[in-house]
């Protein structure tokens, strides 16, 4: 039956489309028009030439090390394994890895520093997030699995993944993954949308992981939600370490639903619980109108009005690491 549901019913979907609950807003053409008329987009700085990036510390017994690759891209290790999180390698954000916001750095970690990867993480099918060349090289190369929301196995399997590599979640939903890792996926507010697939075909979303003793919150692209971050601290228990968007969300009247600010991103920290926060999705690609470094500033000031530091929330240059203890590693 061609309207027959493929995805389980719920609070959050139809059947065959996704949506966010308490309203959900799709953006039309006429409103991206009205934003690329009157937007004022802050000409982005070139990034400073940073040294050849160090490969990342060795972790130790019970440690976790956590390095920002660039954008959204995280490598997550502890001594029994090694978690990828949205790779993107590709010089542009767009299809295939070609087209699009062109990146202001190179990825702070290069592709054959990586290590033997044990689990890649993928939380919607943006192409700043879903980049099907680098996931190609990633299925060529490593013999990791690889989680995703629901909606997601057929373009996965176009990168090259085995069908039994690949696990999607519903929200809520967790699965044992190799090496006693145990992933749960969250609630995002968000959306998605690529060449390939309806609007909202895939489900998009976040990732608590849970390795040995540490707890990890990915939250994923998303705008600020009254409700799910505390639901998650309550039901999961606040992350040591959570990895929070700040970039991405001017203008506000346009961006608001899907992407939080800087201060939205504290306020997140705080309803999480986080033992320690770390800055995502920034400094890399240019999708919106703030400057390069202006969701920096934004953070620093909105810590600040909370009674909180950059010892609470952390910014990492690309390729550079840290202990879950929060001290920096070289």
């Amino acid at each position: 039956m061609p309207n027959a549901p493929r995805f389980p019913r719920s609070d959050h979907c139809d059947g065959r489309r996704f949506f966010n609950p308490r309203g959900h807003i799709n953006r039309s053409w006429l409103d991206v028009l009205k934003w690329r008329l009157t937007g004022r987009a802050t000409p982005w700085t070139p990034a400073p030439t940073a040294p050849a990036p160090a490969a990342p510390p060795e972790t130790g017994h019970d440690q976790l090390v956590c390095t920002w690759i660039n954008h959204a891209t995280f490598l997550l290790r502890t001594a029994q394994a090694s978690v990828l999180i949205d790779p993107v390698y590709s010089n542009c954000a767009g299809p295939f890895g070609r087209l699009g916001p062109r990146r202001a750095h190179p990825p702070g970690l290069p592709f054959n520093q990586l290590p033997a990867l044990d689990l890649v993480l993928l939380t919607h099918d943006h192409y700043d997030h879903c980049d099907l060349p680098t996931l190609r090289r990633i299925a060529a190369r490593h013999p990791a699995r690889i989680v995703a929301p629901l909606g997601h196995a057929r373009l996965l399997r176009r990168a090259g993944f085995a069908p039994e590599r690949i696990t999607e979640l519903d929200w809520w939903e967790t699965r044992r993954g190799p090496r006693d890792l145990t992933v749960t996926l969250t609630p995002a507010r968000h959306w998605s949308n690529r060449l390939s697939g309806p609007r909202n075909g895939r489900l998009w979303g976040g990732f608590y992981l849970q390795t040995g003793r540490h707890r990890v919150h990915c939250v994923g692209d998303t705008g600020y939600d009254p409700e799910f971050f505390r639901d998650i601290g309550r039901r999961l228990g606040p992350p040591d370490l959570a990895l929070v968007p700040i970039g991405a969300y001017a203008p506000r009247w346009f961006m608001a639903p899907m992407h939080c600010d800087p201060a939205e991103a504290v306020q997140i920290h705080r309803d999480l619980g986080a033992r320690l926060s770390v800055a995502a999705h920034w400094g890399t690609f240019q999708l919106t109108d703030e400057g390069r470094l202006d969701p920096v500033t934004e953070l620093e000031c909105a810590l600040q009005a909370a009674g909180l530091t950059g010892n609470d929330f952390q910014v990492l240059q690309p390729g550079e690491s840290l202990g879950l203890n929060g001290a920096q590693l070289h």
